[in-house]
């Protein structure tokens, strides 16, 4: 921005400049050059006057004895005095010619000259060389040329002092609201002595307070819902323990694969916590075929309970996607579980790239009745319900993918087709970095 603002200051610094030095010299050159023909006219007039004043007092003068040499010191430097009369012709009868004295500096080229009438016929000139005129001029043009540049030199200081006074502040709240949007709320948001920009500064450190409000506030809400899920589980987990002591084995299998689903979803829970309170822009790759074949392990008992069936399909060009982790798990785990609450049939999950968009697709798909037409435009919008559902799955499940820069549609109406389109791993980014989950539990 401080460019922008330099580069037109300057630029109109410069253009009032131009506007204002061209006409200056131009009328400049003009002036001298009018002020030399002024000068030999005030000469000439003063040489015509003495012959006046001699004619008034009865002496009458004849040009063919006028002496110029009367007025050599009326001559500028390098001048010329030129007296053109005509008289009968010697030669001709009858005819005139034209005669001609002359004193002074006898130059050829160009000049500037005035002439004076003397009588009938008789003409007194005053010249001098034009490049006696030009020294001036140039000097002159010379003296503008500098004028303008120091006034455009002076308007372009002021114009990079303006500049800095402007950009400056503008460049602090830029970095100010980027370490706002990295989380960092500590630091204090100044006023500039600029209206416009204190009004904004204002508003940028309301929204910074209500921000880190908010984020304190849901903070203690993670850590007491943490808190209680664990002592919750803690709690199912002994009741579990006591039963592994039970005489039946079946009951014992039961009991030790529940304390298995506890343990995992003890895990599962302390990993959300650590990403609720982790960098917001931690991103990884995650392995899409281990998150997808998990969830299906884990919830292919529910439909075959049922007498339905869950499969899922891998194609060959199945790269790892990019995003935070535990939210296209979360996500892919809601489409499941409507497939198995309001669909029918065999529940497939497929898993497919797009290599010419860098992209992964997984569609889940079942062969119930699918979506209606009437509310199939509604199924996405926060708290909407076609059935006993609270109405926030579909609308959570948009917001986790699209967090990641993906993209959860209905494709298919009749049967449901659900797709989610998410980044895949960038090929800069380490194999380290990739994310693989076992089992875990279903919610």
């Amino acid at each position: 921005m401080r460019r922008r603002i330099l580069k037109m200051m300057i630029a109109s610094v410069v253009a009032v400049g131009v506007m204002f030095g061209v006409p200056s010299t131009i009328i400049a050159w003009d002036w001298f050059s009018t002020q030399a023909h002024q000068d030999l006219a005030q000469r000439l007039k003063r040489v015509s006057e003495h012959v006046l004043a001699e004619e008034s007092e009865g002496r009458s003068v004849r040009l063919t004895h006028l002496d110029l040499e009367d007025f050599r010191l009326l001559l500028p430097s390098n001048g010329r005095l030129t007296l053109t009369y005509s008289q009968p012709s010697a030669t001709r009868p009858g005819g005139v010619e034209l005669q001609r004295k002359q004193i002074g500096n006898h130059f050829t080229g160009p000049a500037v000259s005035e002439s004076v009438n003397l009588a009938t016929g008789a003409d007194l000139t005053m010249s001098i060389p034009r490049e006696d005129v030009r020294p001036k001029q140039l000097l002159a043009v010379a003296v503008l040329a500098l004028a303008v540049l120091a006034a455009v030199g002076g308007g372009a200081m002021v114009a990079v002092v303006t500049a800095r006074r402007l950009s400056e502040p503008l460049t602090h709240v830029a970095q100010r609201a980027e370490a706002m949007a990295r989380g960092d709320f500590s630091a204090d948001w100044p006023e500039y002595g600029i209206d416009e920009l204190d009004r904004v500064t204002t508003a940028l450190a309301e929204a910074n307070a209500e921000i880190a409000l908010r984020l304190e506030r849901e903070g203690e809400i993670v850590g007491d819902v943490s808190h209680q899920l664990r002592s919750r589980l803690t709690a199912v987990h002994l009741r579990l323990d006591e039963l592994t002591l039970h005489d039946d084995p079946t009951v014992v299998t039961e009991a030790e694969a529940g304390m298995e689903q506890v343990e995992r979803l003890a895990d599962e829970l302390d990993e959300m916590v650590a990403v609720s309170r982790a960098d917001s822009r931690a991103r990884c790759g995650i392995d899409v075929r281990s998150v997808a074949g998990t969830l299906v392990h884990d919830l292919r008992p529910a439909f075959e309970a049922r007498g339905r069936r869950l499969v899922m399909i891998v194609s060959d060009d199945v790269r790892d996607t990019y995003g935070r982790p535990g939210r296209l798990r979360e996500a892919l785990s809601v489409l499941i579980d409507n497939a198995l609450v309001h669909g029918d049939g065999a529940c497939t999950v497929s898993l497919a790239g797009l290599p010419s968009a860098e992209m992964m697709r997984i569609t889940v798909a079942d062969s119930g009745d699918g979506v209606a037409d009437d509310i199939a435009s509604d199924i996405f919008r926060r708290g909407f319900s076609g059935g006993s559902r609270s109405g926030y799955g579909l609308s959570l499940a948009r917001a986790l993918v699209e967090a990641d820069g993906g993209r959860l549609d209905l494709v298919s109406r009749r049967p449901a087709i659900f797709a989610i389109v998410a980044p895949v791993l960038p090929s800069t980014e380490t194999p380290a970095g990739v994310v693989r989950r076992g089992p875990v539990p279903h919610r």
